[in-house]
């Protein structure tokens, strides 16, 4: 008994690297100040989808003027999720939040089988953003839980833990001052980034591979979702957007950021090739856009447009 309970404490000290590695992610250093604060602590309303926000900016920079990105990561990923980017982004100016959210299951994989297929990924995303709707018992989103009640509650936390950094610049007793804030994501993430910024006059809008929504058929042309085409609040010079030419969707994201109005010389159609990758085999191109650090002067033009 004493030889199994040794074996399986060595088992946990090999495992425990994960959690180091998440401890050093929020680790302020040098060059930035960095903030991991799980949502439960903002809200004692949100339960579920726990893992910590991941809060950074450049040192110096504390009482600047500077605009916030949020970034959302994609379908079962978590803060911070795209490191290189992020700092990045800190590096340009910018406050940076990745957000911890709910996305455990993608419209791809919800929707085609929905009654009410036209609607399922508006309905999906409106659900999921504001939490005000529900698309399916098993798969809900209460208003606390939801994205931008998740950010709302993330940036009152700041300005009341954080005062000197003035975090109450980017929203009101109304909700968020939605033109101080730049919206990024991957994916899922993408998508949500995509339809708040429909919806509402942001700062700038940043899409990696996403979205593609469609609606399933035998079509060899799939249709897009119709969301994609409403008409946009945020105008189109605000928009950016990449994705790897390699991508299994790469042909359906050409169609949706011509659909949503992205201008062409704001697109970025990335051809790095990963020497491992397989036809076939997955989709081992679809985050390459935001992980390869290989396209930071792309991601530079994205967040300056310079």
């Amino acid at each position: 008994m004493a030889l199994r309970l040794m074996v399986l404490f060595c088992l946990a000290l090999l495992m425990a690297p994960s959690a180091s590695a998440q401890s050093d992610q929020c680790q302020s250093t040098e060059r930035f100040i960095v903030y991991c604060v799980k949502p439960s602590q903002t809200d004692p309303r949100i339960t579920r989808y726990d893992d910590p926000h991941y809060i950074t900016f450049a040192r110096g920079t504390e009482n600047r003027d500077a605009p916030l990105l949020v970034f959302m990561p994609g379908t079962n990923g978590k803060p911070p999720g795209a490191v290189d980017f992020l700092r990045t982004a800190a590096e340009q100016g910018y406050r940076v939040i990745s957000l911890e959210y709910n996305d455990d299951t993608s419209i791809a994989v919800f929707c085609p089988s929905r009654p009410d297929i036209r609607a399922c990924s508006a309905r999906f995303r409106e659900m999921r953003l504001y939490g005000q709707i529900t698309v399916d018992p098993s798969i809900d989103n209460t208003r606390p839980e939801a994205i931008v009640e998740r950010l709302y509650a993330l940036l009152r936390w700041l300005d009341k833990n954080y005062p000197h950094e003035r975090w109450s610049r980017y929203f009101n007793n109304e909700g968020m001052i939605w033109d101080r804030i730049a919206l990024s994501g991957q994916s899922q993430g993408a998508g949500m980034a995509a339809f708040i910024g429909k919806k509402k006059l942001v700062e700038r809008i940043i899409l990696f591979s996403s979205p593609w929504d469609f609606l399933p058929g035998r079509s060899p042309e799939k249709v897009l979702a119709g969301w994609l085409s409403w008409p946009s609040v945020t105008p189109p010079e605000r928009w950016f957007a990449g994705y790897n030419q390699r991508e299994n969707t790469a042909a359906l994201l050409q169609r949706a950021y011509a659909t949503l109005q992205i201008p062409p010389n704001h697109i970025r159609v990335f051809s790095e090739i990963l020497p491992n990758a397989r036809p076939g085999r997955g989709n081992p191109y679809h985050t390459q856009g935001i992980h390869n650090p290989i396209y930071k002067p792309e991601w530079i033009f994205f967040l300056t447009g310079r």
